[in-house]
């Protein structure tokens, strides 16, 4: 989990996985470009739009726009060297 500008780690085995920092990078990355709290306020309203969608909580919870680019990008290591400024819209549907 992403809280600007921590990242919060369940368990401390994490800080070894880079797929997942890199995912929880990208998360900060799209933190700062709405800064921050705007972020948050679009998170949850995207979220609740998509169970609305859905109707289960993991399948919104994976179609939100931010989360589409985080796991589409997290095992590419050098995508925020190239990410592009609110690349996240791309992945709105």
């Amino acid at each position: 989990m992403v809280l600007w500008p921590f990242i919060i780690l369940k368990y401390s085995a994490l800080k070894e996985d880079e797929v997942f920092l890199n995912h929880e990078r990208i998360h900060l990355r799209q933190q700062i470009e709405l800064l921050i709290l705007p972020f948050y306020i679009w998170y949850g309203t995207e979220y609740l739009v998509r169970l609305l969608q859905y109707r289960k909580r993991k399948e919104a919870y994976r179609n939100i726009s931010f989360e589409r680019e985080a796991y589409q990008n997290e095992k590419d290591l050098d995508y925020l060297k190239k990410r592009s400024f609110w690349k996240f819209l791309l992945y709105i549907q």
